[in-house]
C-alpha cells in the first residue's frame, strides 16, 4: 500500500509540474486582450483588465533590449496567455 501511495505522490508532483497554469491576469483568447504590462520598457504583457496606469508615467526615449521599444516586437496571446513575441 505505501509503495502505491509513493507512486500516486511521485506521479501527481510530476503531472503538477509539467503543467503551465496562465495567471488570471495573463489570461487572453485574443490578441487585442493584451496589453504591455508595464508603462516604460515593457517585456511581459497582461490582460488589459489588468492594464497598469500610465497617466504619469513618464519614460526614456531609450531602445531597451528585449522590450518592446522602438518596434523590438509586439504583443500577441499565445496559447491563451498574453505574451511579448520579441522580433528575430
Amino acid at each position: 500500500m505505501r509503495i502505491v501511495f509513493a507512486l500516486l505522490l511521485v506521479v501527481s508532483v510530476l503531472l503538477v509540474g509539467c503543467t503551465t497554469v496562465v495567471q488570471v491576469e495573463e489570461q487572453c483568447n485574443v490578441d487585442s486582450d493584451c496589453i504591455a504590462a508595464t508603462c516604460c520598457h515593457a517585456s511581459a504583457a497582461v490582460n488589459v483588465d489588468y492594464a497598469p496606469d500610465c497617466e504619469n508615467a513618464i519614460c526614456t526615449a531609450v531602445c531597451e533590449p528585449g522590450t518592446l521599444d522602438c518596434g523590438q516586437g509586439s504583443i500577441a496571446c499565445v496559447k491563451n496567455k498574453c505574451s511579448v513575441v520579441l522580433n528575430e
